[in-house]
Parts: C-alpha cells; sequence; structure tokens
C-alpha cells in the first residue's frame, strides 16, 4: 500500500497557485506525474500525492517541473480569487475520490486521443502539401521543357523555310540566265576584230534545261532483291487439366480487376488525379526513378490509403525504404506484396521475385542472413536463369555457414 504525502506546501495569489511536493530521495525519473483541471497525481513508490482541487484549473496553461529533490506545479485558476485552501472541501470522500480520478483518467484518454488524431491529421496535410508542391515543381519543369522544344521546333521551321526560299531565288536566277537573249542584238554584227561572234544556239540550251527536268521528275530506280525471313508461332500442346493452373489465373484477373476498380472518395480536399490511387502509383514511381525517394514515399501512402489492394504500390514502398534504410518498413511492405500476389501464377511470378529479393536484401542488412537465404532462394526457384541472384544467393549460404565474412 503507497504512503500518503501529507508535507507538501502550496501557495496562492489572485491567478495562480503553486504546489511543492518533496520526492524523499526518489530519483525524478521514477515520478509519474499526472493532472487534469481538478484533479493532481504524483505517483513515486512508495509515495502517494493525490489532491482533488479546491477549485478548477487551466491544465493547459498550468506546468509542472522536477527538479531540485521536488515536483513543483504552476497552475493558472479559471476564475481569479483567494482560495484560502488547495483540497476541495470533499476531500475525505472516498467515493468522491474514487469517481474524480476516473473522471480524469477519461479526460486524459479523450485528450490523448484528441491530440492524437490532430497529429495525424497534420502529418497527412504535410504529405498532401509536398506532394502539392513536388508535383508542382515537377509540372513547371515540364512546362519549361515544353517550352524550349517549342522554340526549337519554331527555329527549325523558320530555318528550312529561310532554305527553302533562298533555293527557289537560286533556281529562278538560273532560268532566267538560260532564257533571257543578248541586250544587244548590233552586237552580232560589230566585232573588231573581224571574226564572226560565236552564237548561241538558244534553243538547244533550253533543250538541255529541259531534258535536265525530265530526268529529275522520272521516278526513282527500282529496287534491289532482298529476302525476308517468317517466323511461326511454335506449336505448344495443350497443359493437361490436372496441371492447369487456367482456375488460378482467372482468380488473379479477377482480384486484378477489383483493385483496379475506381474508389468513391468524397474529400473536397483532393483533386479528381489525388483520388486515383493508379495515378498516385505512377507519381511515385516517377519520383523514384529522379531520386526523390522521400516524395514517393509520400504519393504510396496516399495510393495505399485509398486503395490498400495493390501489391505494386506496395513493393514499390518497399524499394524506397531500402533506399532511405528504412529495413523494418521495407519488410513489412515486402510481406505485404506477396500476401497480395496471391495466387501465384506466371503472370506476377516476376513481381514476387522482386518483392523476395528486396525483402531479403533488407532480412541481410539486419544481419539475419537466415531469413534473407530463404527469401533469395524463393526468388531463384521463380527465376532459375538469373546469374547475379545465384551468386547472391551463394554468397549469402557461405556467410550462414560461416565460410565468409559478414557482407559489407
Amino acid at each position: 500500500m503507497p504512503i500518503t504525502v501529507k508535507d507538501y506546501s502550496w501557495d496562492e495569489t489572485e491567478s495562480t497557485v503553486h504546489v511543492t511536493v518533496p520526492l524523499k530521495g526518489v530519483k525524478p525519473n521514477k515520478a509519474d506525474i499526472f493532472s487534469t483541471d481538478e484533479y493532481l497525481k504524483v505517483n513515486y513508490p512508495p509515495y502517494l500525492f493525490e489532491v482533488v482541487l479546491y477549485q478548477a484549473v487551466d491544465d493547459a496553461k498550468s506546468t509542472a517541473q522536477v527538479g531540485g529533490g521536488a515536483v513543483v506545479f504552476s497552475l493558472h485558476k479559471k476564475e481569479p480569487g483567494v482560495w484560502s485552501r488547495l483540497t476541495s472541501t470533499q476531500s475525505d470522500d472516498k467515493e468522491l475520490m474514487k469517481s474524480k480520478r476516473q473522471q480524469a483518467i477519461e479526460v486524459a484518454h479523450k485528450r490523448a486521443k484528441r491530440e492524437q488524431e490532430e497529429k495525424a491529421k497534420a502529418k497527412r496535410e504535410q504529405e498532401r502539401y509536398t506532394l502539392q508542391q513536388q508535383m508542382k515543381i515537377e509540372g513547371e519543369e515540364k512546362r519549361r521543357i515544353e517550352e524550349t522544344k517549342e522554340a526549337e521546333r519554331r527555329k527549325a521551321t523558320e530555318d528550312l523555310e529561310n532554305w527553302n526560299e533562298s533555293k527557289l531565288n537560286e533556281q529562278q536566277v538560273t532560268t532566267a540566265d538560260v532564257t533571257q537573249p543578248p541586250k544587244d542584238p548590233s552586237c552580232i554584227f560589230n566585232n573588231d576584230d573581224g571574226d564572226l561572234p560565236e552564237v548561241r544556239n538558244s534553243q538547244s540550251d533550253t533543250s538541255t534545261v529541259s531534258t535536265q527536268r525530265n530526268e529529275d521528275d522520272l521516278p526513282p530506280a527500282p529496287r534491289l532483291r532482298g529476302n525476308i525471313e517468317v517466323t511461326f508461332t511454335p506449336r505448344v500442346f495443350p497443359t493437361p487439366m490436372r496441371e492447369s493452373k487456367a482456375a488460378e489465373e482467372e482468380e488473379w484477373l479477377r482480384k486484378q480487376a477489383e483493385a483496379r476498380k475506381p474508389v468513391d472518395i468524397d474529400d473536397p480536399d483532393l483533386t479528381e488525379e489525388e483520388k486515383n490511387p493508379q495515378w498516385l502509383k505512377e507519381k511515385g514511381d516517377g519520383f523514384f526513378k529522379s531520386g526523390n525517394f522521400l516524395a514517393a514515399v509520400n504519393a504510396y501512402n496516399m495510393a495505399a490509403r485509398l486503395n490498400g489492394k495493390l501489391p505494386s504500390v506496395y513493393s514499390n514502398r518497399a524499394a524506397c525504404h531500402l533506399k532511405l534504410r528504412n529495413f523494418m518498413k521495407c519488410i513489412e511492405d515486402g510481406s505485404k506484396a506477396l500476401e497480395l500476389l496471391t495466387p501465384p501464377v506466371p503472370a506476377n511470378a516476376m513481381s514476387r521475385v522482386r518483392c523476395h529479393i528486396r525483402r531479403g536484401t533488407a532480412f541481410c542488412e539486419l544481419e539475419l542472413y537466415a531469413e534473407g537465404l530463404q527469401d533469395y532462394e524463393a526468388a531463384l526457384k521463380l527465376d532459375p536463369k538469373n546469374e547475379k541472384l545465384k551468386a547472391d544467393a551463394d554468397r549469402i549460404r557461405q556467410v550462414v555457414q560461416g565460410t565468409l565474412p559478414e557482407l559489407d
């Protein structure tokens, strides 16, 4: 039975009350302090301090400091005035003390739950704000790239038009030089040397130009001969019904179709894109490829909150946690993805391989090599021709057997 502390001291002003509770040699970290608007409690075994206050105080503004061998409460009165006593006039009533204690516990639980909800809401708002800002930056970058491409496209078009115009002008000048007669016909008969000048046969020149144009207008030469190889699909004998996985394949397709159904969410703060888990998953993939793993995790978190039946969301989030060295979260997401990748069929075999590799790597990073080896061996059964996977599994097996030092 605890020893009740009665040698405490207190003083008051019009607006505050100060209560000093001695710790009697007990270490400060052993003291459990609990308070509400009407109830104070300090439990430091084997001692117990417990009072029901004379009037209510503002618990949100009140403080408790531990130090100097005592606990000092600084309480703010809800209504100013002098109490003249600390405890309630009914403190001797055991039933009252019991009910006050129970009320205080219920109030504390409600306050803790409210604070937890507010904290979770603030975290969701922060994640949403981070995702929106990242999307805004990505949109501006995409718009800048499109504007640059459009400017380069316009410049290339203008250069091509200028080049065509210059070629057309050159062709017109050449045609004019061929067909234009001499400016002064008398120069044919006035030659200082006495010899007749050479007379150009304009008709012959014109026919030459016409012949060249006709040659340009001719169709191209026939193509050269060649061989076209045709391959045929190899004949595949039907699988016996006792070995067929048609039922599992149909179940897998049904689960995939059900997981991709649109989700009806009534949240005015979300845009139409943010209500689409598949769109959020693709945004997370883009963030992962750019190396922004935290933004990718935020996108996958929102996608998983909207639809928890997409195995790719958990598998890709496991890859992000592996990059961020959050190995326990990587193991959790990998296990969740493997649960959703059922029934095991060839259509989801490679997805299961990736999940086993990521979870096995996380186990090895935590020096749980036996568990990691199990995942690697499961991946090898699904992809037996993967040489790199074989080499990694052999190294882990050597570590487990003690023939190789631990992996770096």
